[in-house]
Parts: C-alpha cells; sequence; structure tokens
C-alpha cells in the first residue's frame, strides 16, 4: 500500500474538484449527452420526423433544453398559401372544361388535286352541357374539319355553329356520349374589373395541354385592331402569359369565372412578354347568344354611303375636318334621311368611283368618336337592328345632333 503525503493529497483532489466543474459545464451547454429515461422515446420521434440523431453524439439534452418542435409530414395537407390554394382549387375544378381544339385544312398538291393536311390548333372553353364551346375565330377560320379533344382524351368531331370575325368569337358544338357529364366554365361580368385584379389562364400552348398561367389585369379598355382591320373595343390587357395555342382559352378571375377569351399577345418574338389581351366576357356573352339562336350577328347600320376623308379629297372639297365620314348618298326615304342626314350634290370621278360632295359629314356615333370607317364599325358593333343612336354631323361649319334610327347592316351593305 503506498503512502501519499500531504501535498499529493491536496493536488489530486484539486484536479478532480476541477474535473468534475468542466463536465457539469460540458453537460450544461450541450456539449455531452447523457442517457436519460426519455431517450427511447426521442429516438422514436426521430425515426418518425425522419430526423436522425447526430452520429458524434452532440445534440439536445432532451431533459435540459427540449428540441424545436417538428410536425409529422401529413400529404394531406400540405403546407399551400392562401393565394397558392386559390389557384389549385380553380385548376383542378375547371382544367377538364378547357378543351384542345385542333383543325383540319385542305390544300392543292403539284396535281391540282385536294390534299387534306394539318392545320391550327388552340384552346376552347366548354359554356353548356350539351357541347356548346366558346373560342377564337382565328383558330378554327380556313378550317375544313374540326376536332375537339377533352381532358380524358377522347376527341369528337365538331361543327361550327357561328362565328363573329369582327370580335374573333366562334361557337361550336359537339355531341358527347350518353352518360358524360361535361364540366362547364361559368360567365362572370367583365364589366367590373379592376386593374391590379388577380387572372388566370388555363389553355393549350404549344400544344402542352391544359396549362395554367397566372398574372393581374394590366390594363383596361384597350382597343385593337384585329388582321382583318376591324377595332375590338375594351379589350382586357394581362400579364398572365398566353403563348400560342392559348388563343380561345378562358381568362378567369379567383372564383372560376370567366372575365374573358384569351385572344392575341404583343410580342415582337412571337413568345409571351407579359402583354396579352382578351375578349371582354360581356362581349362574348352577347355575341354567344346571337350566334347559337341565328348562326350570326345581326348589328345596326346606318342606311347612308359614306367615303372617308383622305387629304385629296380634303383639298379638292376645300373641307373643314380632316378625319371623318363624308356622306355621299342616301337611300331615298330612308330612316337616316328622315332623321335629317343629308347626302352630297355634286358628282365627282375618283377612279372608278362616282362620289357626291357637298353632303354632311359624320364625325361621332353613339358617343364614339369617328375619324375612320373602322370607327364606324367599331361604334355600332353592339347596336341591334331597330336601336337609336345619336349622330353627330358637321354640315358646313356647323355642328349638329340627330338621332337615327339603325337597319340591318347586312342588308345595306349587300346592296351597295
Amino acid at each position: 500500500m503506498k503512502l501519499y503525503t500531504r501535498g499529493e493529497v491536496i493536488s489530486f483532489s484539486i484536479i478532480s474538484a476541477f474535473i468534475v466543474v468542466i463536465f457539469a459545464y460540458a453537460i450544461g451547454f450541450g456539449y455531452v449527452r447523457l442517457p436519460a429515461k426519455n431517450a427511447g422515446v426521442a429516438v422514436e420521434t426521430a425515426k418518425t420526423t425522419g430526423v436522425e440523431e447526430p452520429s458524434s453524439g452532440v445534440g439536445w439534452d432532451i431533459q435540459s433544453s427540449p428540441a424545436p418542435a417538428v410536425a409529422p409530414l401529413n400529404t394531406a395537407i400540405l403546407p399551400y398559401t392562401e393565394d397558392e390554394r386559390e389557384n389549385i382549387t380553380v385548376y383542378e375544378r375547371l382544367n377538364s372544361a378547357v378543351v384542345n381544339i385542333t383543325t383540319e385544312t385542305v390544300a392543292i398538291n403539284w396535281f391540282l388535286e385536294a390534299v387534306p393536311q394539318d392545320g391550327g390548333s388552340g384552346s376552347g372553353s366548354i359554356i353548356d352541357s350539351r357541347g356548346y364551346v366558346l373560342t377564337n375565330n382565328h383558330v378554327i377560320e380556313k378550317a375544313n374539319k374540326v376536332f375537339i379533344n377533352l381532358a380524358d382524351g377522347s376527341q369528337y368531331e365538331g361543327s361550327v355553329i357561328g362565328v363573329d370575325p369582327e370580335n374573333d368569337i366562334a361557337v361550336l358544338k359537339f355531341t358527347p356520349p350518353k352518360g358524360i357529364e361535361l364540366s362547364v366554365i361559368p360567365f362572370g361580368d367583365s364589366g367590373a374589373l379592376k386593374v391590379g385584379q388577380k387572372t388566370l389562364a388555363i389553355g393549350n400552348p404549344f400544344a402542352l395541354e391544359r396549362t395554367l398561367t397566372v398574372g393581374i389585369v394590366s390594363g383596361l379598355g384597350r382597343p385593337i385592331k384585329t388582321s382583318n382591320q376591324r377595332i375590338i373595343r375594351d379589350m382586357i390587357q394581362t400579364d398572365a402569359s398566353i403563348n400560342p395555342g392559348n388563343s380561345g382559352g378562358p381568362l378567369l378571375d379567383t372564383h372560376g369565372r370567366m372575365i374573358g377569351v384569351n385572344t392575341m399577345i404583343y410580342s415582337p418574338s412571337g413568345g409571351s412578354v407579359g402583354i396579352g389581351f382578351a375578349i371582354p366576357v360581356n362581349t362574348a356573352k352577347r355575341v354567344v347568344s346571337e350566334l347559337i339562336q341565328y348562326g350570326k350577328v345581326r348589328r345596326g347600320w346606318i342606311d347612308v354611303s359614306v367615303v372617308q376623308l383622305f387629304p385629296s379629297l380634303v383639298k379638292y372639297a376645300q373641307l373643314p375636318v380632316s378625319t371623318g365620314l363624308l356622306v355621299s348618298r342616301t337611300k331615298q326615304g330612308g330612316l337616316a334621311e328622315r332623321a335629317g342626314i343629308r347626302a352630297g350634290t355634286e358628282p365627282v370621278r375618283y377612279g372608278s368611283s362616282i362620289l357626291y360632295l357637298g353632303g354632311d359629314i359624320i364625325t361621332k356615333v353613339d358617343g364614339v368618336k369617328i375619324e375612320t370607317l373602322a370607327d364606324l364599325y367599331s361604334s355600332l358593333e353592339d347596336n341591334k337592328p331597330g336601336d337609336t343612336v345619336p349622330v353627330e354631323i358637321l354640315r358646313g361649319s356647323k355642328s349638329i345632333k340627330v338621332n337615327v334610327q339603325l337597319v340591318d347592316r347586312e342588308e345595306v351593305l349587300n346592296h351597295q
């Protein structure tokens, strides 16, 4: 048995106390982890949450410092934001009501034979459970056959019920099999839209079926000139991506109501640059009812023959204005003549045409300023035969207002 001196005992005691203090300090700050009664619970929790215990032994002491709470993963309730839930809900409820439209056209080969070939493609919205589909006129223009492809992969040949090139709208119809209930996109109201309002567009861009894009209403009341030189008024501008193939698809609000028909983009490159345009749904509703009922849109017209002013005519006739529509002729005893509009009396030849000078100049119709013939079409786009509209005319240097009852435009233009 070895005997220790008094000094050695004191030294060993001090060293032992120092080791105990260091060990206690390490435990208090979590550097050393000791087994505890609840260690099994901690291991089980780690297995449940997928969080493994550190292999180095460094971690939280379950007794002295509780670990951060980790909720078990629940695949049924994911942490979506309110905005994401709106997007998901609208898409899941309505994407099956958006169809992919493909067309077949006829071409002439080198042997002057008619040969069928693939045409264009676009989108459309099922607006009635009987199989009515709303789309753009340019999607099915010049098509020999139209095919409507549903979300379940089935394809049906559709018939064209009616078209309205002025608003670039067409209504198609297909016959779904008995027992199949079609999803339908409800109409909303485009009259109450605000810039900044959220929009959702569903379509088939580049043949990628039922694609959702999201944006806002970027502008309202945009007048856009179409390829046939007609002006569509009150177009909705949106930054929701609208690419080739989206044409004819629905522009929706957060409640899943259609507020517009996606029609075109402004893009020098042909791809979406955040400026897309949609036909207001209020225009579509009015046109659709006419197309389904009559197969065409009946529009009112002023029963006069007009000439759009041009510089040489203004100079020759010494007219007081440089824009507007000169009334060359009126129908004898017609509604315009009875309203007080006067025709020209001095015949002059312009090319192969005979114009009559000295008549009134139409400057405004139904509150719309008239500078070109396209403006006249635009101003009367939503008027029917029998409606009465205010017309402002310039007679000499005097401005006059008259009220004119409209006739059927088709009847007037077919007889001019």
